[in-house]
């Protein structure tokens, strides 16, 4: 599993998640084509308890993870009253397969719930079937699209009920 691995809460725009965020949109080129996700986000979105942005670090201090969720609520892009989505959930190459994106998502459910979320909900692409296979093993379900991407055909919407365990 990910012995070693130490998650913590930072600002998004904390150095070592402005680097993986640079990272990931370069994943997202590869796999989409075009700039990466032109998603808005502002760091204020995941200040505590309106949002949370996580990065997991190895032994050796290094930033290999990162995800984290910010409120919603009902607007015109599709979300609902009491909905967490989740942002930027990445894993750098070398440290796929360790669990990192479970256990990050893990701790952004609970966080969520915590805050008084009631549902959180995800947008991911056909591109990343990885992605769809570790939300659908974690109890996601496809939904009805919301956010930037609603439109697109690429795009995969999922949401999972923030029950207490």
């Amino acid at each position: 599993m990910s012995h070693g691995i130490q998650l913590r809460a930072v600002p998004y725009d904390h150095p070592d998640a402005v680097r993986l965020d640079g990272q990931v949109q370069l994943e997202y080129q590869a796999r989409y084509g075009g700039e990466g996700d032109a998603t808005s986000l502002d760091p204020a979105m995941f200040v505590p308890p309106q949002g949370l942005y996580l990065l997991a670090y190895d032994e050796a201090g290094a930033p290999v993870a990162s995800g984290g969720w910010r409120t919603q609520d009902k607007n015109d892009e599709g979300y609902a009253d009491g909905d967490a989505e989740l942002k930027r959930m990445y894993v750098i190459p070398a440290a796929r397969g360790l669990g990192l994106a479970r256990r990050i998502l893990a701790e952004l459910e609970a966080d969520a719930r915590a805050a008084g979320r009631t549902r959180m909900v995800l947008e991911t692409g056909d591109q990343q079937p990885e992605a769809i296979a570790l939300y659908l093993s974690s109890g996601y379900a496809p939904s009805e699209k919301f956010g930037y991407y609603r439109d697109y055909d690429s795009s995969r919407c999922m949401a999972k009920p923030l029950t207490h365990p």
